[in-house]
């Protein structure tokens, strides 16, 4: 893909906006069914022309969603550094046809102020990833993780107090129990700052929203539902049916660990791939079509390390519907 000095956007971006975008639980908010996450191939240690090439083909192509967090790179905070320098370069003219989260939550900086889910990290975390990503407000800002030691309604008014400073449009939590999902809900919505939306893991390998009732308790309480690691770190792709490529995310052994691919979980894997093959499609393809038809979910956290990849997950928005019913 051949990179403009002046980047200007593709006047079809929208052409297939019926097909591509959802309604965010009870929201005036639209969001891309696929939707552009930097956890990886982002950050400092990543080409940056190559990061350019694909938020410029993303956002050629509808997604008009990138989601971010404070510690997302490596080294920590480069990812929002690189956005900050795409708005710079490319996307301050298309702002507000932007969709920009962020997060805190996870360890950022050394000390007890630096992580889990206290009104100082929540609150100095967000004004740190507003001056790395040129920006003055984000369009959502997530509390990252659950935090069993400090209150919640700590937590939740600080959230609170950061839509009504302005640097956040919405609010939004990732990977709360369902318990504290309800207690959100309730004190988010009593102060007219509702919950948007859900981040969770989700998956044909990993069914937790669903099993432990939170994927329901979103659709019934008009609560968006957003998944990410779909493609379970690169497993529901082709990538491992033939055994572990050199240089692939496993063999690094940082999230992706070689013992996970046991001779079962391969078998499983195959068979996927056989009904994917039965469908014309790939196993990647049908494995974002399958939690899009999930019911609930709003959109799909995808990440990209080309721009041929991002391509070929893109192919799901117009997948045939799958159903349950094709795994047996």
């Amino acid at each position: 893909m051949e990179l403009k000095e002046h980047y200007l956007p593709s006047a079809a971006r929208y052409d297939n906006a019926e097909d591509m975008f959802l309604r965010c639980g009870r929201s005036g908010v639209m969001l891309p069914k696929i939707s552009l996450g930097f956890w990886h191939n982002f950050g400092g240690v990543d080409p940056y022309e190559r990061s350019r090439a694909i938020t410029h083909y993303a956002f050629d192509n509808g997604i008009t969603h990138f989601d971010l967090a404070n510690n997302y790179g490596p080294p920590y905070g480069s990812a929002e550094e690189t956005m900050g320098r795409l708005m710079l370069d490319d996307f301050r003219p298309y702002r507000d046809e932007l969709f920009i989260s962020t997060k805190a939550g996870y360890d950022m900086w050394p000390g007890p102020y630096g992580e889990w889910g206290s009104r100082k990290y929540l609150m100095a975390s967000l004004d740190q990833s507003l001056k790395r990503m040129n920006l003055d407000y984000v369009d959502l800002f997530y509390s990252h993780r659950y935090d069993p030691v400090t209150p919640l309604d700590e937590t939740l008014q600080a959230l609170v107090d950061i839509v009504r400073s302005g640097k956040a449009l919405y609010v939004g939590i990732s990977r709360w129990p369902l318990e504290a999902l309800k207690i959100a809900d309730k004190y988010l919505r009593e102060r007219d700052v509702p919950l948007l939306i859900y981040q969770g893991r989700l998956n044909l390998l990993d069914r937790e929203p669903q099993e432990d009732g939170v994927l329901d308790y979103c659709a019934e309480h008009g609560i968006g539902f957003i998944s990410f690691s779909p493609l379970a770190q690169g497993l529901l792709t082709d990538r491992y049916l033939n055994g572990i490529p050199e240089g692939s995310r496993m063999t690094q052994g940082r999230f992706l660990k070689q013992d996970m691919l046991t001779p079962e979980l391969l078998a499983y894997l195959k068979r996927l791939n056989g009904i994917a093959e039965e469908r014309g499609e790939t196993l990647a393809e049908m494995a974002l079509a399958w939690i899009l038809a999930q019911r609930g979910v709003t959109s799909v956290l995808v990440g990209a390390s080309s721009v041929g990849q991002l391509a070929k997950n893109l192919k799901c928005i117009s997948a045939q519907p799958f159903d349950e019913k094709d795994l047996i």
